[in-house]
């Protein structure tokens, strides 16, 4: 059930993302939360204090192997509060979550931030 323009637009982003992709992303949780944990973004960048506006938590689709098996589920987490603090234009934010989505996705695919800044997901 969607509770706000927030997760509306979550939604069209997802739907933005070709078929392929969003199978092979079928056991990945995309969870919006309203603020990132500060121990959470220590734990992500080695900053408490950095902005995040959203992680991937979980095994990469390229470091799988049959051992992974019992790992924790992959969670892309999006993160409302500082999206809409930083991006108070609806059309700017839309735009912002489909690039925060899309950027989590490649690290789940297995892309780092420096080949995702080749590509001007950074």
């Amino acid at each position: 059930m969607l509770h706000s323009k927030f997760d509306l637009q979550v939604k069209r982003a997802i739907e933005k993302i070709p078929p392929h992709i969003r199978q092979a992303m079928e056991n990945v949780a995309i969870v919006i939360d309203a603020w990132p944990d500060a121990n959470l973004v220590e734990e992500a960048t080695g900053e408490r204090g950095e902005l995040l506006y959203g992680l991937f938590t979980g095994t990469p689709i390229a470091e799988r192997s049959i051992y992974s098996s019992g790992d924790l589920p992959d969670v892309i987490h999006l993160f409302r509060g500082p999206l809409e603090e930083d991006f108070s234009d609806p059309d700017e934010l839309a735009h912002e979550i489909e690039i925060t989505l899309v950027h989590e996705i490649a690290h789940f695919m297995g892309f780092d931030d420096e080949t995702l800044e080749e590509y001007g997901y950074g």
